[in-house]
């Protein structure tokens, strides 16, 4: 059976940085009430139903988004993990979630190594740098390493025929990912583990070709924006695209046309382990200039996750499949209950992946 794994974003409550680089308050939930529709029959806002605009401090929250996964037939979160040379940001959900021992639902990590930019999405304008990824070497994998060490001891971490399941979501960052395999892998058995099985992420077929990618298990394909992409080659297509560009509109591609073009991109690409999202708007961060999937609905994502997770099933090698994701709000990109749908996307997820 299909091991389903939802990325989780731990973004949902105030931090000094959002308070400094926005203003106080900020959380991911600022831009989803915000959102405006911007062309007709266009989902926006959306509108959290069951856990309301939760607040990740709250324990309860983290309980009840757990028993709604355990009932899509999930395995587990993987949250999204920031270091910056000894920084560590956005960490307090996942340090209680391993501390407290609560939920008791697995997990485990992915490095969203990457910088992060205040984006101004205009023409022409900069986005302005507001804190920067760096790789000083060893000394900075050993002490990622011993912080992160409480979570890879931890029962609860999934692994992969014995070994920690951990990602990169940025590879061509790493400049030297072999000495960082190396150095975890080392100081796993050090401390009584059998060691790492790394994913690097792709966002794309133009980055499937992984810089160091002898280093990584398996890397986790994600196509949706290769299906965009794709889909603007029609020449009726390129002109819709350029005309939107000039109005400053944005171009919504059918979640139809995406699932198409997503399984043919996975049977293209049979080496890799596939990521699949529900639905997908950026338009809360970045209105018109933004990826919108338009008129996903629970039954063709149940469609779109039956298949890929059978496709799976009948591989050799691992079983995973990456959900992506289970809480992205400001990307119109999640599983839980909203007002327009409720729980009917957790239902479908349960059958697809259930067989049932």
């Amino acid at each position: 059976m299909a091991r389903a794994i939802a990325f989780y974003l731990p973004q949902f409550y105030p931090t000094i940085e959002n308070d400094t680089w926005w203003y106080k308050g900020f959380t991911e939930w600022t831009n989803v009430g915000d959102a405006k529709p911007l062309f007709k029959g266009h989902y926006q806002p959306r509108v959290p139903k069951d856990l309301s605009y939760y607040d990740l401090r709250v324990p309860e929250v983290r309980e009840q988004q757990a028993e709604l996964a355990r009932q899509a037939g999930i395995e587990g979160f993987c949250y999204w993990h920031y270091w910056f040379n000894g920084r560590r940001l956005l960490d307090r959900v996942f340090s209680e979630v391993v501390k407290s021992g609560k939920p008791d639902y697995p997990f485990c990590l992915c490095w969203a190594n990457h910088s992060w930019f205040k984006k101004k999405w205009q023409k022409g304008v900069q986005d302005e740098l507001l804190l920067e990824q760096t790789y000083p070497g060893k000394e900075d994998y050993t002490a990622q390493f011993n912080a992160m060490l409480p979570a890879f001891k931890d029962s609860r971490y999934i692994k992969v025929d014995g070994l920690l399941l951990y990602g990169i979501f940025n590879p061509s960052g790493v400049p030297d990912m072999g000495e960082m395999v190396q150095v975890w892998n080392d100081l796993a058995i050090k401390n009584g583990l059998k060691g790492f099985y790394f994913f690097a992420f792709a966002q794309g077929m133009g980055n499937l070709d992984v810089p160091h990618k002898e280093a990584y298990d398996t890397v986790v394909y994600d196509p949706m924006f290769d299906t965009v992409f794709i889909n603007n080659q029609r020449l009726c297509e390129k002109v819709k695209a350029k005309i939107c560009t000039i109005l400053n509109k944005p171009k919504p591609l059918l979640y139809s046309k995406y699932s198409q073009i997503a399984m043919e991109m996975f049977n293209d690409n049979p080496d890799t382990t596939p990521c699949i999202v529900p639905n997908f708007d950026h338009s809360p961060r970045s209105r018109a200039r933004s990826v919108i999937l338009h008129e996903s609905t629970p039954e063709l994502w149940g469609e779109l996750c039956k298949e890929t997770s059978d496709m799976v099933n009948s591989r050799q090698g691992n079983n995973l499949l990456f959900i992506k994701s289970w809480n992205e709000w400001g990307e119109g990109n999640y599983l839980e209950p909203d007002l327009r749908f409720g729980t009917e996307y957790i239902e479908e997820t349960a059958k697809a992946l259930k067989n049932k």
